[in-house]
């Protein structure tokens, strides 16, 4: 099963798709954006803009705010369109950063969830016998560890960071792709063009990967549209309990520091950090029950 052009102009033509397409869409730009800001701070061995402290202009509103206010800008005040933090810093420059560890959480995990899934999926569905008895007697282990404990090990053994958070979510979040496509295969192993391909002698490798891995492909693409969002909403939780990333303006890190300042009436960073977070999950999430409602054989009637 592939994403022909015709699914692709189906999605596009839903109205509520195309919004979450063009979310995504822009959500990519500001992760790459974020991600050249960072590399070039990083080559040229200075302080990301970021990361500038300017505690003279601390607390300051968004731009609209003072527009609508008519709150005088202070000599050498930068414009601020989301406004400042505690320590200055622009929380719009900072949250395109957290797009990008975002971005990096949600490719990086879902390239260690999947491909383990799948392969142990396939293994267990198209052999059988004892080897599909290993992979559900694994798939029920490690859906019976709790996930956060287990990050929370891989992190005091990798170190805080990212590496830990990739680690941590992507070999506890594979086990709902390798059930899925296990089933798939299951249905598949007994049909004709697999029983044609074992006549003509193919290896099972070969039937695998080659003839029953396309036709659950589908499983694969929403698997990625539903692992992405929660492998996101899982690393800003994480960070906010100060186990993920260090020295960087993740999401989580950002709503831990914006919480302490809400009684101070200032609302803006935990506002927009929440709202960016909103948007990237239901867009990603939407998209999924639209590929599903497109991909899924059992669903489709046109």
């Amino acid at each position: 099963m592939q994403l022909n052009p015709s699914i692709l102009r189906r999605l596009w033509k839903r109205w509520d798709t195309r919004l979450c397409l063009v979310v995504i869409a822009a959500c990519s730009a500001c992760a790459v954006y974020g991600e050249w800001v960072y590399r070039a701070a990083a080559r040229a061995d200075r302080t990301p803009a970021y990361n500038e402290v300017n505690q003279a202009f601390s607390y300051v509103p968004p731009a609209f705010v003072r527009l609508f206010t008519g709150e005088p800008k202070r000599p050498g005040q930068p414009l601020y369109l989301l406004g400042s933090d505690n320590l200055g810093r622009d929380v719009a420059q900072r949250l395109v950063q957290g797009t990008r560890i975002a971005f990096h959480v949600g490719i990086m995990t879902s390239l260690i969830a999947i491909p383990l899934g799948v392969l142990l999926g396939c293994l267990g569905g198209y052999f059988g016998s004892r080897t599909d008895s290993f992979v559900v007697w694994l798939c029920a282990t490690v859906a019976s560890m709790p996930g956060l404990l287990f990050i929370l090990a891989v992190s005091l053994v990798v170190g805080k960071g990212l590496t830990g958070i990739y680690l941590g979510i992507g070999l506890t979040t594979w086990v709902s792709v390798c059930r899925n496509v296990r089933a798939e295969v299951i249905k598949h192993r007994h049909r004709t063009y697999v029983l044609a391909a074992r006549v003509l002698g193919y290896s099972n490798l070969r039937i695998m990967f080659r003839h029953i891995l396309p036709n659950v492909m589908h499983i694969i693409l929403i698997a990625f549209s539903i692992r992405f969002p929660a492998s996101v909403a899982t690393e800003v939780f994480v960070s906010f309990l100060g186990i993920g990333v260090q020295g960087e303006p993740s999401w989580g890190i950002m709503i831990n520091s914006a919480r302490l300042r809400l009684w101070q009436g200032v609302w803006w960073e935990m506002t927009f950090v929440t709202l960016a977070i909103f948007l990237l999950v239901l867009a990603f999430n939407h998209l999924a029950d639209a590929l599903r409602d497109l991909l899924d054989p059992a669903l489709r009637t046109e």
